[in-house]
């Protein structure tokens, strides 16, 4: 039988159903082929985080896009030639999300599926889509919770792992859609409790498994009127400022502190040992690693030390000093409670605060009430 992807007897085009090759031909066709198959699997997202899925005129499952791998292709290959046969879309095909190995089924293959992110598409990209005549009709795009409910019961766990493994910054260890103990991602909180419990995991397991949190050391400097240094980040797009800072290298054992004088140095070219630390908030967004970020006393510059400000070329756009009263507009609602919340440590010797979305622990959140009417 012919090597070629449009030769294999899923693909080719056939006016009369009956001209469609039988199970047994198919099955054929992929027991000839070297073991294991290989696939590579898209999920392609659009600007509001709807999943792309396909329904195959000449198939009975919805399905995502994708393609197993062919010749010397790689699956980033396969599945961008795919993509670009299929639908028309010429984009890169994204970071690895999970991989699913699949145990011998109708196809008499066992079947490692490689899963990417594709996107987000752009809307012009998203409309744009191009489908072939017999190709696949119609195209979707679903929310995720109705993707899953819409997909074979082979692809709706592959999705929901990919997902968990996009937003979590992580890659999902799949077995026929299962995540596997020690899989970075996907493995159910309760199931992970439950092997921790019974010392099922070995120390890389363990530490694989374990929910991870994003690390970061801030610097909070205000000049001789009382003003905020902020600055303004060339990377993103909400226009919102943030206080000098940013990420540990934990795994280069920086410790906060020393990440805090690196990244002060490094943004705005002062090479200033920081003060105590004023505050250390927790901040969680369901599905994302929590993040942690350590606030610290830069203390008061003075006119000279704001002039040998030199800002980090690609990185950061302007700088300024602000008062407290104009922190509403220019920074996220967290950031600005944190900085309140210090501004007070550092004016009243107290501290360290520990913060949850910059809101001290010891007092917590007011909540609208509701008086209920009768009916």
């Amino acid at each position: 039988m012919p090597e070629r992807p449009s030769d294999r007897p899923t693909d080719r085009p056939y006016d009369d159903p009956s001209d469609r090759p039988s199970p047994d031909e198919v099955r054929l066709y992929y027991a000839a082929r070297p073991s294991p198959l290989v696939a590579a699997t898209a999920i392609v997202l659009d600007s509001a985080g709807r999943v792309l899925v396909l329904a195959p005129s000449n198939r009975a499952e919805t399905e995502l896009p994708g393609s197993t791998v062919e010749d010397t292709e790689t699956p980033e290959e396969a599945l961008a030639r795919e993509l670009e046969a299929e639908l028309g879309l010429s984009v890169p095909v994204g970071r690895l999300l999970a991989v699913d190995s699949r145990r011998p089924g109708s196809l008499g293959r066992s079947l490692i599926a490689h899963v990417h992110l594709v996107g987000p598409l752009s809307p012009k990209q998203a409309g744009g889509l191009c489908l072939p005549d017999g190709e696949a009709s119609p195209a979707r795009w679903l929310a995720p919770e109705e993707a899953y409910a819409v997909l074979p019961g082979r692809l709706a766990p592959r999705l929901r792992a990919a997902l968990a493994a996009l937003y979590a910054g992580s890659l999902a260890h799949l077995v026929d859609g299962v995540p596997q103990p020690g899989s970075p991602v996907g493995l159910d909180p309760e199931r992970r409790t439950a092997l921790e419990h019974a010392g099922s995991f070995d120390a890389a397991s363990h530490r694989a498994a374990r929910p991870k949190a994003i690390t970061a050391a801030s610097v909070l400097f205000t000049d001789a009127a009382g003003r905020i240094l902020l600055v303004e980040p060339s990377y993103d797009r909400s226009g919102r400022w943030n206080l000098p800072g940013g990420g540990i290298d934990s795994d280069l054992g920086e410790t906060p502190r020393a990440a805090a004088r690196r990244e002060v140095h490094e943004e705005l070219g002062l090479d200033l040992a920081p003060g105590r630390l004023l505050g250390v908030n927790w901040a969680h967004k369901p599905g994302y690693p929590a993040r942690i970020r350590f606030l610290y006393d830069g203390g008061v510059l003075d006119t000279a030390t704001l002039a040998r400000i030199r800002l980090a070329p690609f990185e950061l756009l302007s700088w300024r000093a602000v008062p407290a009263g104009e922190l509403r507009a220019l920074v996220k609602p967290s950031l600005r409670r944190q900085i309140e919340a210090c501004l007070r440590a550092r004016r009243e010797g107290t501290g360290p605060l520990e913060l949850h979305a910059g809101r001290p622990v010891d007092a917590p959140r007011e909540k609208n009430k509701k008086k209920k009417g009768k009916g």
